[in-house]
């Protein structure tokens, strides 16, 4: 005989709300002790033994990562350790040879201050001296300019008689 199809359904989702009830009604009534609550909690031991062995293994295995990365962070340390002391020394290095460098330009400024002190001695020696000049050389020119007066004034002729 065939049932309608909502009866069907119906019959069905009665079935299972009956199993639900029942399940309920085995956990209200769960003792270790009976052959159902033994296997249940051999069943948890087994599952808990695998959990812990499966954190210790997840432990272990990140325990193991981080000594990996501590590894890893220690050569970046070192590496990074032994490129400061190079840039360090060059850095000194530099230091020195700007500090005698300074030391240089200090002394060439000095010797440059003393040969301008006496570049102006110089300048004004020679002023002195081209002034002296002029003054011989417009002497010389009076002197001769009178000399050439003198001669060329009329001299008396004398007459013979």
């Amino acid at each position: 005989m065939v049932l309608p199809i909502f009866v069907q359904n119906l019959a069905e989702e009665k079935e299972k709300k009956i199993k639900e009830l029942q399940e309920n009604v085995a956990a209200v009534n769960f003792t270790p002790s009976s052959k159902h609550g033994k296997m249940l909690m051999a069943k948890c031991r087994t599952l808990q033994e695998e959990n812990e062995e499966i954190g210790a293994m997840a432990s272990e295995g990140k325990i193991h990562e981080l000594g990996m990365k501590i590894a890893v962070l220690k050569t970046q340390n070192n590496e990074l350790r032994n490129q400061f002391d190079g840039l360090y020394k060059h850095m000194d290095g530099l230091t020195n040879d700007v500090e005698r460098s300074n030391e240089m330009v200090s002394i060439l400024q000095e010797e440059l201050e003393a040969k301008d002190v006496e570049l102006a001695r110089l300048k004004e020696m020679l002023s002195q001296k081209e002034a002296t000049e002029d003054d011989a050389v417009v002497e010389e020119r009076e002197e001769a300019a009178n000399d050439m007066n003198a001669s060329s004034d009329p001299q008396p002729i004398k007459a013979e008689s």
